[in-house]
């Protein structure tokens, strides 16, 4: 269930909802470690083996870390477009 259709519960139960927000939020950091860890892997494996050679395991972490940084970066990108928008709404109806 996704968070517009938690959001439509209206009279729930404050607790289900939050529930519901909850498990919502597990799973979409649940599908972000599953998109982060497909990229990588296409990205640094060339052939799996016993262990990870030092190429390998820095171009994870690399990886890992502009994957962390772009999705920051995006984050407070809609962040700060959602308060400019509400911030002229608010203009127009004064």
């Amino acid at each position: 269930m996704d968070a517009p259709s938690a959001a439509g519960l209206g009279g729930a139960d404050p607790q289900l909802q939050r529930f519901i927000e909850v498990e919502t939020q597990k799973q979409r950091f649940q599908q972000l470690v599953h998109q982060m860890t497909e990229l990588c892997w296409e990205k640094c494996m060339d052939k799996p083996g016993p262990k990870l050679d030092s190429r390998a395991e820095t171009c994870f972490v690399n990886c890992v870390e502009r994957f962390i940084d772009t999705s920051q970066f995006i984050l407070n990108r809609l962040e700060q477009t959602q308060k400019s928008k509400s911030a002229f709404s608010e203009s127009l109806s004064d």
